[in-house]
């Protein structure tokens, strides 16, 4: 599954959380309360997760995934990891509950 479908199935199943897809860093993004939580950038999903967080630490562990740069100036985002979804993309399941981590880090931080 390419990670734009992946993304569009993420942006439906978060909506009852009061998710919504819109724009960011130039990029489809999903949003709570207009601040970014989940961005997409060509076959990559990149998701806010908090840096030392337990989920953080297993997106970083799937295959190919790294910090999020992006401008692509060599400046990640620490919070931020991106997971490409080509050959060895995650699971739909790994993938729904990644992003619904980043949702509840996002709603952590607007409390």
């Amino acid at each position: 599954m390419s990670a734009e479908a992946v993304f569009d199935d993420l942006i439906l199943e978060l909506a009852p959380a009061g998710a919504v897809g819109g724009k960011m860093f130039g990029a489809r993004a999903i949003t709570l309360q207009k601040k970014a939580f989940a961005c997409l950038q060509g076959d990559r999903i990149a998701l806010k997760l908090g840096d030392g967080s337990s989920a953080h630490s297993t997106a970083l562990a799937l295959p190919g995934a790294e910090l999020w740069d992006p401008s692509g100036q060599h400046r990640p985002f620490k919070d931020w990891v991106a997971i490409p979804f080509g050959e060895s993309a995650p699971t739909p399941d790994t993938t729904t509950d990644l992003a619904t981590a980043a949702l509840s880090f996002l709603a952590s931080t607007l409390a």
